[in-house]
């Protein structure tokens, strides 16, 4: 083989007791946990905001940017449940540019994988201990879900991940709701695919095990738009595109049919001052039909403390150094604008 195995990582089990969480974490995580799976069994009609920066790159800042969210939340608490994101993993369509936390503990420093581990386990953990939210993170890697499967309130796979067998295996076998996003090319079947293989129970090798799985029924669809043969972005967050996606929910035999917003990549052409307007639009898709406002359960925020985004080494606080986000100021504004229309 052309690689270098160059040191055996700590397993998870190894780095959950070196690193466990205190009995306030274990059981904000569980109390969270009961309300989110109560909005996607229908049992809350709260509206979910998976919302912060595009990855976590800086532990001080993604702290200072959920503070900062605390009060906010606490003024909407009966319309709106906030999930914040923490992606410590990033995917890179060419390989290249900063591929996360998990990878870059340091943006300017060259890999260290345990490094990397530990880092997002105490990030993740401070968190929640500091501020009460779950969170959500992206499982790009299936085999390091569980590294964070005890502090996670919600997983994302993404639009180049959703056809991939293992992530849809792994998924039926998480305990919290996960999000399969639609495919790059907009394909509902390859979604509505992996939502069907996630909720059934599987047999399958994880981690050098042999493992089954009892299915994941708070698996759901998450509509972020596509990317046609030319490369021109194509939204699908309209009412037809909703409509389009009751329709296939009602095809098939599944439990809790849910979706979830992205109202960044390309349904905001990755302009992020496009997400407010995608929202409203939404919301008055649901007024305007009982199907569309049963299945829509809320929304995916790309946000953080500045505007935009910056190269790695500029040395900003708070602004992305991958897709560009919307800044803290428009970002509260909008939470409040949001519970005004609920």
């Amino acid at each position: 083989m052309n690689m270098q195995f160059e040191k055996r990582l700590a397993i998870p089990a190894e780095v959950k007791e070196q690193y466990p969480l205190s009995g306030k974490v274990g059981k904000i995580v569980e109390e969270q946990r009961a309300e989110l799976r109560a909005v996607f069994e229908g049992r809350s009609d709260k509206l979910l905001l998976i919302l912060g920066p595009c990855s976590a790159d800086n532990e001080e800042a993604v702290i200072d940017y959920m503070n900062r969210l605390v009060p906010v939340q606490e003024k909407v608490k009966d319309k709106i449940m906030m999930v914040p994101r923490i992606y410590t993993n990033k995917p890179r369509t060419t390989g290249e540019g900063y591929k996360g936390m998990l990878h870059q503990p340091d943006p300017k420093q060259k890999p260290d994988l345990y490094k990397g581990i530990v880092a997002c386990r105490h990030m993740h953990m401070r968190a929640v201990e500091e501020t009460g939210f779950i969170f959500a993170d992206e499982m790009l890697y299936p085999e390091n879900y569980q590294y964070l499967d005890d502090v996670l309130g919600y997983v994302a796979v993404g639009a180049r991940s959703v056809e991939d067998q293992q992530h849809r295996l792994t998924a039926s076998g998480i305990e919290v709701p996960v999000g399969m996003k639609n495919p790059t090319s907009g394909d509902y079947a390859v979604m509505m695919n992996a939502i069907l293989a996630a909720q059934h129970p599987h047999t399958f090798i994880y981690r050098g095990w042999e493992v089954h799985s009892e299915g994941n029924e708070h698996c759901h669809a998450i509509l972020r738009g596509s990317t046609d043969k030319h490369g021109v972005n194509q939204q699908n967050y309209h009412y037809e595109d909703l409509v389009r996606l009751c329709d296939a929910y009602d095809k098939r035999e599944l439990k809790n049919p849910a979706v979830i917003i992205d109202t960044n990549h390309s349904n905001s052409n990755k302009n992020p001052f496009e997400q407010p307007r995608i929202i409203m639009d939404v919301l008055n898709s649901c007024r305007h039909s009982d199907r569309v406002n049963k299945l829509v359960k809320g929304f995916m925020i790309e946000s953080y403390i500045e505007d935009g985004c910056q190269k790695i080494g500029e040395g900003v606080y708070g602004k992305s150094i991958t897709d560009p986000c919307l800044g803290w100021e428009k970002t509260e504004r909008l939470i409040y604008d949001i519970a005004d229309k609920l």
